[in-house]
């Protein structure tokens, strides 16, 4: 018995049916990817909140978040000597955490990371993870009037609420304060230091912020659904969040979100 072949009509109506069907399956495989690169994130986020506690329990305080040293840290120093300061950053005092770049997959490194400039994009300093500024402070500052930012890093005993208090968030740069996600922060921030265009991805202000080129994408979509991050708070928790939830706002008197969120008084 002869089998009967299919027709070119049969064909193509074949090749329509699967194309058709191939159109509304994408974009829910891109949301499924994007969501598990948030939970990665997340768990990355976790793992780098452990980290620092462990430290902090070694070392009575959280480490600094930038500490300059002529001696480099194991692998070199972290970033580029164009744009970034050469010395210790706060995951160079996590064991087992340190990468000087983004090459290689890392929990430094955030798997939805989306910086177009290259040499943003290859730098480990660069639109992966930051450290709040008001815990782990820098042993010095290259710009003036950021003293708050400056000094011994916090102990966990010196966080009054530390449920309700930052240490780790989705953020543009290694190190990120309450000024870089405020509309009017107390001293104008520019591109002109590569640290103060720190930013907290999808957050509405950075439309109007003064980014390096390469960030806007990354800071103005955002790069989890919905403009959600993963914060990671002083007791070990972590939540994923919408980015407006951690803008804070200038009011008349003082500033809205600021503390405890920010600012672990």
């Amino acid at each position: 018995m002869s089998r009967r072949a299919f027709t070119l009509v049969e064909l193509l109506v074949v090749i329509a049916i699967l194309a058709f069907l191939i159109a509304i399956l994408l974009p829910f495989l891109q949301v499924s990817r994007q969501h598990t690169k948030a939970i990665l994130c997340r768990s990355n986020v976790k793992q780098l909140v452990l980290g620092l506690a462990m430290y902090e329990t070694d070392n009575q305080t959280f480490p600094y978040g930038f500490h300059f040293s002529l001696t480099p840290p194991p692998g070199g120093y972290p970033g580029y000597i164009q744009y970034d300061r050469p010395g210790w950053w706060w995951f160079n005092f996590i064991e087992g955490f340190h990468k000087r770049t983004d090459n290689k997959r890392t929990v430094v490194k955030c798997p939805s990371k989306q910086l177009r400039n290259p040499k943003l994009k290859n730098n480990i300093l660069c639109g992966n993870y930051g450290v709040n500024r008001s815990v782990c402070k820098s042993s010095d500052d290259i710009q003036c009037h950021r003293e708050e930012f400056v000094g011994t890093p916090l102990a966990s005993s010196d966080i009054r609420r530390p449920g309700e208090t930052l240490l780790v968030v989705d953020s543009g740069y290694s190190m990120i304060s309450w000024w870089h996600v405020t509309d009017v922060p107390p001293v104008s921030l520019g591109n002109t230091i590569i640290e103060d265009t720190a930013y907290v991805p999808g957050l509405r202000i950075n439309k109007e912020r003064v980014l390096q080129p390469g960030q806007e994408w990354d800071a103005i979509n955002g790069r989890h659904p919905n403009k959600s991050v993963n914060v990671g708070f002083a007791d070990g928790h972590v939540s994923h969040t919408k980015a407006d939830e951690l803008f804070v706002e200038k009011t008349d008197a003082s500033y809205k979100n600021r503390f405890p969120l920010w600012l672990p008084k």
